[in-house]
């Protein structure tokens, strides 16, 4: 809400502005919604005077229309895809992670989680040379496994340590603290800091299930109130930083003996697209492991729709049929 007061704009002077409050008009809407030829009689003021100044006001605080074409344009243009390193993991989200929005991936222990987060973040710094934030809530993340992943893409020792600068690792075990950093990221965005932030691409937190759940359930009212208060942030820099938020979530049974996202049907708006992860052994063949991701929400791909990818022994996505073996050993999923 705008209030009138004198100098919002040419010919708003201290006495028209003045005889407006006299009736009651003390907000820009007041006046563009009044009748002018009636308000210039009961304020005793010219009715081209108040034209003008109405007509000025409407310019200067009124949105502008735009058609659905411009809209398109200026999406493109602020709109970057992220490429996670995996042809079918981005053929499923449509050709990648979208900047602007918070994409979810869901699943039980050990089904991959964890390895996709740490693959797509070494692929955005490796690959397409972007910065990344990793906020790590589990404390399952070491910088000797982060460069055993970067080691698979890059040679130089050099390249190397470039790709390991520009991820940046977090650990946060409770929901302020995580606040506390997604609140000093914007700001460094916000400040235009020329530093290690400056050209963050994505935000990786795996995962949101871990600094959330010992806070919701039962009357824990705060609880449910932090966790607004964490979708409206993450919601806020995907949207307003152009950056890609990729969060990891649990799942829980549901009534009909499947599994279904944790953290509740509140937390359901706050993905704008959703992915549940699963790990399958054939009965057939024990060490056989299939993992499949299925669409369980978005506006761009059909909800169900399936695809199977492969994580190596060393713990990275693969895009081949036959998984390589890693020479560091086997690594858990989760």
């Amino acid at each position: 809400m705008v209030f009138l007061r004198e100098g919002i704009c040419p010919g708003a002077t201290a006495q028209l502005i003045q005889a407006l409050k006299d009736q009651n008009v003390v907000t820009v809407v007041h006046l563009v919604s009044a009748d002018v030829e009636d308000l210039a009689q009961k304020c005793c003021i010219s009715y081209k005077t108040l034209v003008a100044v109405r007509r000025v006001l409407l310019a200067q605080y009124s949105p502008f229309p735009s058609n659905g074409a411009v809209l398109y344009e200026e999406l493109l243009g602020s709109t970057a895809i992220l490429s996670t390193g995996n042809h079918k993991l981005d053929a499923l989200l449509d050709s990648g992670l979208y900047t602007g929005e918070v994409t979810e991936f869901v699943g039980a222990p050990g089904c991959g989680k964890t390895q996709v987060c740490l693959s797509l973040a070494v692929n955005i710094s490796c690959a397409l040379k972007q910065k990344v934030l990793y906020i790590d809530s589990t404390g399952g993340l070491t910088a000797s496994r982060l460069l055993q992943l970067i080691q698979k893409q890059v040679d130089s020792v050099e390249g190397q340590s470039e790709a390991l600068q520009r991820i940046e690792v977090l650990r946060v075990f409770e929901v302020f603290r995580l606040l506390d950093a997604l609140q000093d990221l914007r700001m460094s965005f916000t400040q235009q800091v020329t530093g290690a932030r400056a050209s963050v691409k994505a935000v990786v937190i795996d995962s949101v299930t871990a600094v959330l759940s010992s806070i919701l359930g039962g009357q824990l009212l705060e609880g449910m109130s932090l966790m607004m208060q964490l979708a409206r942030e993450l919601k806020t820099l995907a949207r307003e930083l152009g950056v890609a938020v990729v969060v990891t979530n649990c799942v829980v049974q549901d009534r009909g003996g499947g599994v279904k996202p944790a953290l509740g049907r509140s937390w359901s708006y706050v993905p704008n697209v959703r992915v549940l992860l699963q790990r399958r052994t054939d009965g057939a063949a024990p060490h056989s492991i299939r993992r499949t991701a299925t669409i369980l929400k978005s506006s761009r791909q059909p909800t169900r729709k399936s695809a199977e990818f492969d994580i190596t022994s060393c713990g990275t996505l693969s895009n081949q049929t036959a998984s390589p073996q890693c020479s560091a050993g086997d690594h858990g999923n989760t």
